[in-house]
């Protein structure tokens, strides 16, 4: 259990609403209606499901893991906590609709007015940053947390890219290292199918951050400069399937872990992993998926160390119910849950 500050944190720090106290009653999975991007079927235009997010939800009350009372309502990200990480600069970039329109790589944003982009796209991208943010703190104190979005792991400090306009796995980690004692270190598991450039350029000069990398090494983003941050790197062929997948991500995961203890790992589960998914380029199975996500929790929970989960890309209509079957699977398992938190 970490020694926590509160939300103005350590001195000179600014006030945030993100580390405010979750009451004890919640299950560390955090979520707002506010993450689901919808305007005049304009997120139609990108493969991403820019409505997973509140998909996986409605599959969890559905089996009864989760009601509306026990969840975790995400805050949106300010300026001020944006500004822990992102230059300025890059902030005001992102009043240009042409530029948001790049990064998310839905071209008619182009033409949107730009209060309307943020109200519509960039609001809920904020959401679930806060969201990642406010997991990170949930994690510390209750040995798991669960992030329903976010995961925008293209972008850094001060370039967006893939759908990713703000870094929430940097945020999380360096609000952690500001305002709660006892987190040193973190390692960064990063199973999405695609190189997490974004992060890897902002700790490229910081030995506190030990990231793990597994993708598919003939896409996007191919970023040779970032890749100079990665520990351990795992670079996979077009269509690998669950088989080689899986006995990779477990040695390399136990590895990247026996070789340095974090203080918490943030686990980066996207899901374009999956057979057919038209960016990611892998072949594994839902079952391959879901084994995936229990592997990493399993080596967490094995060494008591705090885990942080963001489900990052997905670009299938059926990846929301994968995403939520892993989740219910983690909770069969005893991985996540009431148990786990006393565990």
């Amino acid at each position: 259990m970490s020694k926590k500050e509160d939300s103005g944190g350590k001195k000179g720090f600014h006030q945030t609403e993100l580390y405010a106290e979750v009451p004890a009653t919640c299950l560390p999975i955090v979520y707002s209606p506010e993450y689901n991007i919808t305007f005049m079927g304009l997120e139609k235009l990108h493969p991403f499901d820019a409505g997973k997010w509140g998909k996986v939800i409605r599959f969890l009350k559905e089996e009864q893991f989760i009601t509306d009372e026990i969840i975790v309502l995400a805050r949106e990200a300010s300026e001020a906590d944006l500004l822990v990480v992102h230059t300025a600069r890059y902030l005001n970039r992102l009043k240009w609709s042409l530029v948001v329109a790049t990064i998310t790589e839905i071209p008619p944003v182009l033409f949107l007015p730009n209060f309307l982009v943020q109200r519509k796209v960039l609001k809920p991208l904020r959401t679930q940053t806060g969201g990642t943010i406010m997991a990170g703190k949930l994690a510390m104190d209750r040995g798991w947390a669960i992030n329903v979005g976010g995961g925008f792991h293209h972008c850094s400090s001060d370039k967006g890219g893939g759908f990713c306009a703000y870094a929430d796995i940097t945020l999380a980690i360096k609000f952690l290292f500001e305002r709660v004692e006892g987190v040193a270190r973190a390692t960064i598991i990063d199973l999405d199918a695609h190189q997490g450039n974004g992060h890897e350029r902002d700790f490229l000069e910081d030995r506190r951050v030990y990231i793990m990398d597994v993708y598919n090494r003939h896409i996007y983003p191919g970023d040779g400069y970032a890749k100079r941050a990665i520990k351990r790197k795992v670079e996979l062929e077009w269509g690998t399937e669950d088989m080689e997948y899986l006995q990779k991500v477990e040695l390399h995961s136990e590895g990247a872990l026996n070789e340095i203890r974090p203080d918490i790992i943030i686990y980066n589960a996207g899901t374009d992993i999956l057979d057919g998914d038209p960016l990611g380029g892998l072949a594994i199975s839902p079952q391959g998926i879901i084994k995936r996500d229990e592997i990493i929790f399993r080596a967490a929970r094995r060494r008591g160390i705090p885990i942080l989960m963001v489900t990052s890309g997905g670009y299938q209509k059926k990846t929301a119910r994968i995403i939520a079957d892993s989740i219910l699977n983690l909770h069969r398992q005893g991985l996540i849950g009431e148990e786990a938190v006393e565990a």
